[in-house]
């Protein structure tokens, strides 16, 4: 947009459009983040080809997403430090030179799990130093006006590629083979540097950030601080349960589809694409009616249809079972995720809502890697049908206590001690987008 011109006549669902720096950044992130599924969808095939262990699954899953907790500090540090669009430039070249490394070493026929893990953390170290930039950097894209459109949009766009990526990804799977996966992956990288250099913003340096020690010992202040509030620290439990006890699913279906349900491997990607499908078709029931209900309420249906969801998965004889179980828990995510989120900026203070935030991101991305090295071992032990519908069972468990067996944590939720506003609105959906980045579900 040419500087001086109004944007007073720009409304509409997509105005962020608009504007060419969020259409250019839009665009690559969406090219980036499927990308980013084709290996996500790759990897565990790989990795299990290579051990036949659900143990391996599981540590290579905690060991991928550890260093995403590990950042946490250091990327607000980044984010407030240093013009963000040269840190991301920074973070995205050392994606791509990892995601390179692993297709050149795939190609070169480096079967080593230990190569293989050592590529993907490095990967994941530098995607997370990048996450906080990249979620503030939206708000240099458009206006403030349309802040909330340019995060909502980002959020969408992050919800589709987890719905089609994985299914593109079980083609290309069954096509070509991993190597390619790697490729298209690095490639997609490619574009996103090149966005970035194309991007023309006003590079400012901040100084409000504190160093990493600085960081660490505001997460205290959020720990202590949650420790005084029923309402979100019943979300950061709940939340914790989701990442534990659901966030292995992801990297166990092609367990489910090798062991299980003896299928090919562009229907292993068929079924990962389920979980983003269900999560998408079940967005304006949630929004819409949804919006109308008690979160109380509403967070014991989305718990209790994931619970039963995960048991379902995990009993589920057939694919076609299995595919319609999955729909189900990315139903239910989506309600936990978006319930959860808005409780949380209903009761946080303004001072303390950027701290809790990204506690509640850090106990998500914590929860998913412990889970992952349990259920991973479990897998080898009871089976993977076990595993996934006791971590249902253990869901629903959950559900019970906090429902009928906590004094009253439940209802707590339902509290309202100051009005939504829009900047609560504007939080949440950058809290959910983040969710989506790192989430594998």
């Amino acid at each position: 947009m040419a500087k001086g011109e109004t944007t007073s006549a720009r409304t509409g669902a997509f105005v962020a459009f608009r504007y060419r720096n969020f259409t250019l950044m839009w665009s690559a992130s969406l090219l980036s983040a499927s990308g980013t599924w084709l290996q996500n969808v790759a990897v565990p095939f790989v990795i299990y080809r290579i051990t036949e262990s659900g143990a391996w699954l599981g540590f290579t899953a905690f060991m991928s997403y550890l260093p995403m907790v590990l950042t946490g500090p250091w990327a607000g540090a980044l984010a407030d430090r240093f013009p963000r669009r040269r840190v991301l430039i920074a973070t995205g070249l050392g994606q791509f030179a990892c995601t390179t490394l692993l297709w050149l070493a795939w190609v070169a026929g480096e079967r080593r799990i230990g190569v293989i893990i050592a590529l993907l953390v490095a990967n994941t170290f530098a995607a997370g130093l990048g996450v906080a930039s990249w979620q503030a950097f939206v708000t240099e894209l458009v206006p403030r006006e349309h802040l909330l459109n340019a995060v909502t949009l980002n959020s969408a766009q992050f919800n589709a590629a987890r719905a089609f990526g994985p299914a593109l990804g079980g083609i290309v799977l069954a096509t070509m083979g991993p190597g390619w996966s790697f490729f298209f992956n690095a490639l997609t990288f490619v574009f996103m540097l090149a966005a970035l250099v194309l991007v023309k913003v006003e590079e400012t340096v901040r100084h409000r950030a504190k160093d990493a020690a600085g960081a660490v010992a505001e997460m205290w202040q959020a720990i202590r601080y949650v420790g005084t509030q029923r309402g979100i620290a019943v979300c950061l439990l709940v939340v914790f349960a989701l990442g534990f006890l659901g966030g292995p699913l992801f990297n166990l279906l092609v367990v489910f589809a090798d062991d299980v349900y003896g299928v090919g491997d562009g229907a292993y990607g068929f079924l990962a694409g389920c979980m983003g499908l269900g999560a998408i078709l079940v967005a304006p029931l949630i929004a819409g009616p949804g919006s109308r209900l008690r979160r109380s309420r509403l967070i014991v249906i989305a718990v209790g249809g994931y619970g039963l969801a995960l048991v379902a998965v995990g009993l589920a004889p057939v694919a076609l079972l299995g595919a319609v179980a999955l729909l189900a828990a990315g139903a239910g995510y989506l309600g936990i995720s978006s319930t959860l989120n808005t409780t949380i900026q209903l009761q946080v203070t303004e001072a303390m809502r950027g701290k809790v935030l990204a506690l509640y991101v850090m106990v998500l991305t914590l929860a998913m890697p412990l889970g992952s090295l349990l259920q991973g071992w479990l897998v080898d032990v009871v089976g993977v049908q076990a595993t996934v519908a006791g971590a249902g069972v253990l869901m629903l468990s959950l559900l019970a206590w906090i429902r009928f067996g906590s004094g009253g944590m439940l209802s707590s939720m339902d509290d309202n001690p100051r009005p939504l506003r829009s900047d609560d609105v504007l939080a949440v959906a950058e809290a959910e987008s983040v969710e989506a980045a790192v989430d594998p579900i």
